[in-house]
């Protein structure tokens, strides 16, 4: 299907969230028609995606070429409303013993474990900065408050909680509808950016290009495939992606060994 026209304007709708009367946070748009959306809609779709869901079961392969060679990285997400979730990222090709960090939360408390230097965390959730949700602060400065957390800055937050990107990278470049297809089974929205500027210096280039999917039902990412030119860099795509699925409590738990040092 043929690219839709990129919003005239930038939208900067990640933190806006409707609440029902007795206070529930629900999506502003429950499910999307038939007919391809415009972005705006799209967008506003995609930042309300955990709210369509009790539970998600999510596993993304991340590819990304370097100087010396393709490596892989897996992120298996569980995800449990509200508070609960758990990010476990394994490095297949080292030993299982030591390929995998853990990150676990049930919505006050959060564990980590990096298993390469058998080192271990217990802390209290970050608090977020008092005032940065004032309804006075412009939309792109006011962020995103999840219903169920996941560390910052990682691919399970992006996918599970796309508001941020959509407003911080996908419109910045020039961004476009291009249509729709399936990735892990599931019909998904596919977009286009080209030259997005919330990137490092070293990737501000004009043939920067981002192609996301969207998952139809929930919103959730589904693809994210980077490029310079005709060269990829990055590829991640979902390989398992289950909302509502049945997660028993012991996946909400981890074991750290008995000789793992615990750090604050």
């Amino acid at each position: 299907m043929p690219a839709m026209a990129s919003t005239p304007a930038r939208w900067d709708r990640a933190s806006t969230v409707p609440a029902a009367a007795d206070g529930r946070r629900v999506p502003e748009i429950v499910q999307l028609g038939p007919d391809l959306p415009d972005l705006a809609t799209l967008f506003t779709f995609a930042r309300d995606a955990e709210l369509r869901f009790a539970t998600l079961r999510l596993r993304l392969e991340e590819r990304v070429s370097i100087a010396g060679g393709e490596t892989l990285r897996v992120h298996e997400v569980l995800v449990g409303h509200p508070g609960r979730a758990r990010v476990t990222t394994v490095k297949p090709e080292l030993p299982a013993t030591t390929n995998h960090d853990i990150w676990l939360s049930d919505g006050e408390m959060v564990r980590i474990y990096r298993s390469g230097h058998r080192l271990g965390t217990f802390r209290p959730v970050r608090r977020a900065v008092v005032g940065i949700g004032d309804r006075d602060l412009p939309g792109t400065a006011r962020p995103y408050v999840p219903l169920t957390a996941l560390p910052a800055n990682t691919l399970a937050d992006t996918f599970v909680h796309p508001g941020g990107y959509c407003q911080n990278v996908l419109a910045t470049g020039t961004c476009s509808v291009a249509g729709t297809g399936i990735v892990v089974g599931r019909e998904v929205i596919f977009a286009t950016v080209h030259h997005p500027r919330a990137v490092e210096m070293a990737g501000d280039r004009p043939d920067h290009r981002l192609d996301v999917a969207f998952d139809r039902e929930t919103g959730v990412l589904a693809l994210l495939v980077e490029s310079f030119g005709d060269v990829v860099t990055r590829r991640v795509e979902a390989t398992e992606l289950t909302p509502d699925a049945s997660i028993p409590d012991s996946a909400f738990s981890v074991a750290i060994p008995a000789d793992a040092s615990m750090i604050y």
